[in-house]
């Protein structure tokens, strides 16, 4: 029962968290290069690439948080195989051809400098690399591995809000100086998902897949 009530928590705080981010995107539609974020990064977004990379990052990334959770419900697992596999495949394009070479691009401007940069460029091929090997092994239909390297992908995906989250957190309790808070959190932000996926998949998915039931 304990376990249930905090699954549907974490759902509550998924759903919370990610209405938050949409009001978030909403703010750059349409076009606006004055806004928010951007408002720091006035030099950068003159550059194209970078005014592409950015875009293209908030536009299509929005969608993996909307539609990245059902790829780990049972029901839509076992019911509707298909819509589990086209979920997948569109999850794995905007990943690999969209959002993770713009994260990547913009690594080297984030903010904080080489340890924010290092990090989110760290972040950006973790990223691509698990969704790849995701698909990778499903396509091999080994699912043991699949779904390991599917949940270590969606947990760096989980880190636009867990870096958000932290830095309100720090914010709050230390009042550190704005660039200390960010090279922190571009860190702890997908790290401590990492830790978290882990944890998920030794002492959950290991058990499952050789047959313990956990209530």
């Amino acid at each position: 029962m304990l376990l249930k009530n905090a699954k549907y928590l974490l759902w509550f705080a998924y759903a919370y968290f990610s209405y938050l981010l949409l009001l978030i995107t909403v703010q750059y539609i349409p076009l606006d290069f004055d806004v928010a974020f951007l408002r720091i990064k006035q030099d950068e977004i003159q550059l194209f690439h970078y005014k592409i990379a950015f875009f293209t990052h908030v536009y299509m990334s929005i969608f993996l948080i909307a539609f990245g959770w059902m790829q780990f419900s049972s029901y839509i697992r076992k019911k509707h195989k298909l819509l589990h596999r086209n979920i997948g495949k569109f999850y794995i394009i905007i990943i690999l051809f969209f959002s993770g070479p713009s994260g990547l691009i913009m690594s080297y401007y984030a903010n904080g400098g080489l340890i924010s940069q290092s990090a989110f460029i760290l972040l950006s091929i973790l990223w691509m690399l698990f969704t790849y090997l995701s698909f990778h092994y499903a396509k091999k239909l080994d699912f043991k591995n699949h779904q390991k390297f599917a949940i270590r992908s969606f947990a760096l995906t989980l880190s636009a809000i867990s870096l958000r989250l932290f830095k309100f957190i720090i914010v709050f309790l230390f009042q550190p100086f704005p660039m200390d808070t960010y090279r922190i959190v571009s860190w702890l932000g997908w790290t401590f998902n990492l830790v978290l996926a882990e944890i998920i998949i030794i002492y959950f998915l290991n058990k499952r897949i050789n047959g313990i039931k956990i209530n």
